[in-house]
């Protein structure tokens, strides 16, 4: 991957903490996915002791995981401490509501480096958290480490088409990088395979947002703290001319009033298999030969 691609930790986390206060008004599309997601689970049998969220955010699944998972313990993890205390402040007002059992536990971590134990966790959740990191095949790997053998990972990260308008808008209009990289729903299978889950099943949708004009658009995407991190990214904020030049590009997409964003959503989930044994009961180890 070419260096001006990488995702900058440091601003991913400045990002979020910035936008924490503002990020449950804005953010409609990542609340819809969410529910899409839980949706999912109704048609999949498991019963997870431990839930790990990771890459909770404000914890807007955490009511929908304990509904229907209440004696799981939830673990909420993020790499924005302020995040995490909305997802506190959240789960108090929840608690009003609904009989949860244990209070979920919150966890400061990036998912790259999950600070969890081995084999230690039923369900691995994470909604539209992957397009964050850098190496998703190290991310994968450690989701696997954690779950225990049987345990369900269950997903949903957006892909290369992803504000795809917003990208072309900005073609031609200097050589830096404006919007992160997203990875292809068939490379984030073979990365599923690779780190060791069985059966990934993988599917996508595209969700078309529409807006006013360019600067709605941009007030949405700061209210998440969806910025643009990469290092590739301009140093400086863009100028009048550059942005009169990309909001005219962008115009050429309008459609019945209205500019589109395109959001491309990709849905997976995988189990991590359970060892293989013989019919005595112990465990099958493949030897490979090698050639001499």
């Amino acid at each position: 991957m070419s260096d001006e691609l990488l995702v900058d930790k440091r601003q991913v986390r400045r990002s979020f903490e910035r936008a924490a206060a503002t990020y449950d008004s804005a953010a409609v599309l990542q609340n819809e996915v969410c529910q899409r997601v839980l949706g999912r689970l109704d048609y999949i049998k498991c019963q997870p002791a431990t839930i790990l969220d990771a890459g909770s955010g404000t914890g807007n699944a955490l009511a929908g995981l304990a509904q229907r998972y209440p004696q799981a313990q939830l673990i909420a993890l993020d790499i924005a401490p302020a995040m995490l205390q909305r997802a506190r402040s959240r789960v108090s007002w929840w608690k009003k509501i609904l009989a949860w059992g244990s209070q979920p536990a919150t966890v400061c971590a990036d998912i790259e480096r999950l600070p969890v134990a081995d084999a230690s966790v039923g369900m691995v959740w994470s909604n539209l958290a992957l397009q964050w990191v850098n190496e998703p095949q190290q991310v994968f790997a450690e989701m696997q480490r954690v779950l225990v053998p049987g345990g369900l990972l269950m997903f949903s990260t957006f892909g290369p088409d992803t504000l795809k308008e917003l990208r072309l808008a900005y073609r031609g209009t200097d050589r830096h990088t404006h919007v992160n990289r997203f990875t292809d729903m068939h490379d984030i299978g073979d990365m599923l395979v690779h780190s060791g889950f069985a059966d990934p099943v993988m599917d996508m949708e595209i969700i078309t947002v529409t807006y006013a004009d360019v600067r709605e658009l941009m007030r949405d995407l700061k209210a998440i703290g969806a910025h643009n991190v990469t290092r590739g990214r301009p140093a400086a904020l863009s100028g009048r001319t550059q942005l009169e030049t990309m909001t005219r590009n962008y115009e050429t997409f309008r459609r019945e009033g209205r500019l589109p964003a395109t959001f491309e959503i990709v849905y997976g989930h995988a189990w991590k298999p359970q060892p293989r044994v013989s019919p005595t009961g112990r465990p099958v180890i493949d030897i490979k030969g090698v050639q001499v």
